[in-house]
């Protein structure tokens, strides 16, 4: 018995899939277009997504939010878990990406539960809390710029409300957080958001060894 979490080799990270997940035809699907397309290692894994859709139910959730949604794969997740009656704000910037997610959404029957934001997200979360929004949020999943995710932090955490969760993407950047070669600004910024976090007394913490690293955030 190991005392740490042991290292997922393929073949046992292919028996972890082969036992426990429960991905559905259309989250397949879309998962294997989007393997298809450039940049398609910005997906989350599918045993992360089933992971963020028991935490959804778990808590229960009816208003959650996305920052980041590429092709829609973590989105759908959400909105599956959600209830006919929850609603999920999804982020992002690009037209191309979101078109892909929406043409999924749509098969999937959960487009009425998706408001999709076309623009900054910074400025997207700011309008919810100008809004009226601010402690309204069950759940926020934040996987975009890495160097603004001290700014997507705190605005999520404001629209959370007491109770909420956020899980925060990335955060062993592919081990490069402990590899000092590594200058970039989005590894610098991965660094200080973790820093930050480990002295954040508004909230609760784990660090989940799950994929690339996911932080999870539970507002006191």
């Amino acid at each position: 018995m190991s005392m740490k979490t042991i290292q997922i080799t393929n073949d046992l990270y292919d028996y972890l899939l082969s036992v426990s997940l429960r991905e559905s035809a259309i989250l397949r699907e879309l998962r294997e277009e989007t393997a298809t397309m450039p940049r398609a290692n910005m997906q989350i894994s599918p045993e992360q997504g089933q992971f963020m859709a028991l935490l959804i139910e778990l808590l229960g959730a009816q208003k959650t939010l996305e920052v980041g949604v590429f092709t829609g794969y973590s989105a759908l997740w959400t909105a599956l878990a959600l209830p006919s009656a929850g609603r999920l704000v999804a982020c992002d910037i690009n037209p191309d990406w979101t078109a892909v997610a929406q043409r999924y959404w749509q098969r999937a029957g959960v487009a009425n539960k998706i408001d999709l934001r076309l623009g900054p997200a910074i400025e997207t979360l700011d309008q919810l809390i100008e809004g009226g929004e601010a402690g309204t949020f069950d759940f926020a999943f934040i996987d975009a710029k890495k160097e603004e995710y001290e700014d997507y932090y705190q605005r999520s955490l404001e629209l959370l409300r007491p109770g909420g969760l956020i899980a925060v993407d990335n955060v062993l950047r592919n081990g490069r957080v402990i590899d000092p070669s590594f200058t970039d600004e989005d590894t610098g910024a991965i660094r200080a958001f973790n820093l930050a976090r480990l002295e954040d007394e508004r909230v609760t913490l784990s660090m989940v060894p799950i994929a690339d690293g996911l932080t999870l955030a539970r507002k006191r």
